[in-house]
């Protein structure tokens, strides 16, 4: 009975112990953009100043009140997908980088998007019904979530 429980005790704290993978490009959520700024509609440059860490993922922002707004509710502010840009989450089942300038909120969330090279999918997203696509998302993020 014992080596049972022991090994049920590894099973558990090995999934217990499983971390999202975040997009932690140049170190930090959303390429070190604040993402309390995000919610007034702006992107804004964190500075080195004001950094926290929440589900083992860095955040930069761009003044103490920020921080303080983050911290009171941290799960407000977080990116979907980890951070990775949500259309090709949605399209490709993809992890892809993001330009942390092309963003969108809706219905209290943050989603980041890929823009370059002359592809903003920001754009893409919002020609190809936002609603379904948020849908392949959420349903294509449980499955990669946690892979590297």
């Amino acid at each position: 009975m014992k080596p049972l429980l022991f090994i049920l005790g590894i099973t558990i704290s090995s999934v217990s112990a499983q971390t999202i993978d975040y997009n932690l490009k140049k170190g930090f959520i959303a390429n070190g953009y604040d993402v309390v700024a995000y919610f007034n509609n702006k992107a804004v440059e964190g500075s080195l100043a004001f950094v926290t860490t929440f589900d083992g993922a860095k955040y930069m922002f761009s003044s103490e009140e920020n921080v303080i707004l983050f911290k009171q509710n941290p799960h407000k502010y977080v990116p979907q997908y980890g951070g990775y840009c949500a259309y090709a989450i949605a399209e490709k089942n993809e992890k892809v980088s993001i330009n942390p300038k092309t963003f969108l909120i809706k219905n209290g969330k943050l989603y980041l998007f890929y823009n370059a090279w002359g592809t903003n999918t920001l754009k893409l997203w919002e020609q190809n019904n936002p609603t379904e696509l948020e849908q392949k998302a959420d349903k294509n993020w449980k499955i990669i979530k946690f892979k590297k």
